[in-house]
């Protein structure tokens, strides 16, 4: 019956919360934070055990870091909800106006969806930021993360609704719950709430977001598993590349906008590879190609890696193509001409992200106006991709899909329209 309370609650809750004023969401947010700086002690002893946990289960330590909340995550969650305090609340925003031949008036205005739930893994941040787009568009929202970070995500939503509390008339506290169970059955039940939940949003790895995209009955914003491309041009600054290619695959490489996948000219990989192997040395397990493998292993054997660790780079099999290693692991394939690299990545991607690095800006064009993809670089690491980077001071997720919203999901991924019309009389 917990989930009955909780849908009930939370559309009475989005109800209220669409009735306020930017104001007051803003001073709610504002008081949310205070509370969260407040309880910081709490929320991070909550998480060290969340860790303990996940490290003594066997978790490897990519995804021990998604999981993990420090001073600096911390303060990074802090600042996401000043900048969506800061942003211009998109409810009531007029998005198109006209005056019908029969004199009526219509105006196209932006609202709150009302109900949002996100079932997602891991990052405790996730908890933080979906409450707080929710709240600022309008919405109430219904959380169901991971087990792993339960008492993370427990310590979290206790001091968020003590926010809410301080705010007095400002703060909806039932504009947020928090699912425990942390059992499948929870998440069928979400997932088929027909006219309980206006929309599910999936963040996670691809067998999360598959099981939400098959099973569920209530709309769906589908984010993406990342398998992220970057192509090295024949034209490529080779230096500049292999600094992006170092940064999209290891600054963290078990997120969703780390590359996977790097395709290289074969005019360029003579020079292009043996610097990689440098930069990579002993760090990243390389998966590639028979043209790409020789230069490779050249390059490995000259710095004496090979000898010490002779598994740092394999023959590439087919599988290893268009596959999320979600570690430090990389596969790698040489390409003849700039339309096989995009035809391979429009092949093997997931609609996420993907990179060129090149001096052609007739080919950086070309390769942005062809790429299937949310978002698509020239000459900068895919690590960007993400609602912080781009100013929305959090994300919902990064959307793959091309309806409703695509790419990282700020306030406005949680709005719809609807039409006003005022007249005075008219019939048909």
């Amino acid at each position: 019956m917990e989930l009955e309370t909780f849908y009930a609650d939370l559309r009475q809750g989005a109800a209220e919360l669409a009735l306020h004023t930017a104001s007051q969401k803003n001073h709610a947010l504002g008081c949310v934070s205070e509370s969260l700086k407040n309880n910081r002690e709490q929320i991070l002893s909550a998480n060290k055990r969340d860790v303990e946990k996940a490290r003594a289960g066997g978790m490897s330590e990519s995804l021990v870091e998604r999981l993990a909340l420090d001073e600096k995550k911390f303060n990074s969650i802090l600042q996401g909800i000043d900048v969506i305090i800061q942003q211009r609340d998109p409810i009531g925003e007029q998005i198109a106006g006209w005056s019908a031949p029969n004199g009526m008036q219509i105006r196209q205005v932006r609202v709150p969806l009302g109900v949002a739930a996100i079932i997602y893994e891991s990052r405790p941040n996730v908890t933080v930021d979906a409450f707080a787009l929710a709240y600022k568009s309008g919405n109430s929202i219904l959380l169901r993360g991971s087990s792993s970070a339960l008492e993370s995500n427990k310590a979290l939503v206790e001091a968020i609704l003590q926010g809410l509390r301080q705010a007095g008339g400002s703060g909806v506290t039932k504009a947020i719950r928090l699912c425990t169970s942390g059992t499948h059955e929870e998440v069928n039940r979400i997932l088929t709430a027909t006219g309980d939940i206006d929309v599910v949003l999936p963040r996670g790895g691809a067998n999360l977001i598959n099981t939400v995209v098959q099973n569920a009955r209530v709309p769906v914003i589908q984010t993406g598993a990342g398998v992220c491309h970057l192509y090295v041009d024949e034209s490529a600054d080779e230096q500049m590349a292999v600094s992006i290619a170092y940064n999209a695959k290891t600054q963290r490489p078990g997120a969703c906008n780390a590359i996977e996948t790097i395709l290289v000219s074969k005019k360029s990989a003579g020079n292009f590879l043996p610097l990689l192997a440098e930069k990579f040395g002993e760090e990243v397990r390389i998966h590639a190609d028979d043209f790409c493998h020789a230069v490779l292993e050249r390059a490995f054997k000259e710095s004496g890696i090979l000898n010490q660790k002779p598994q740092i780079l394999t023959l590439a099999k087919e599988e290893d193509f268009g596959f999320e290693f979600l570690d430090k692991e990389v596969a790698i394939k040489a390409v003849d001409t700039l339309d096989e690299a995009i035809d391979f990545i429009n092949t093997h991607n997931t609609r996420h992200s993907d990179a060129i690095i090149t001096n052609d800006r007739a080919h950086a064009r070309e390769f942005q106006s062809r790429v299937d993809a949310a978002c698509v670089y020239v000459n900068a690491s895919t690590r960007f991709t993400d609602g912080g980077e781009f100013g929305f001071g959090a994300e919902l997720g990064i959307s793959t899909q091309k309806l409703h919203a695509r790419g990282p999901m700020g306030i406005t991924a949680l709005t719809t329209t609807k039409f006003l019309i005022d007249g005075d009389g008219q019939t048909r």
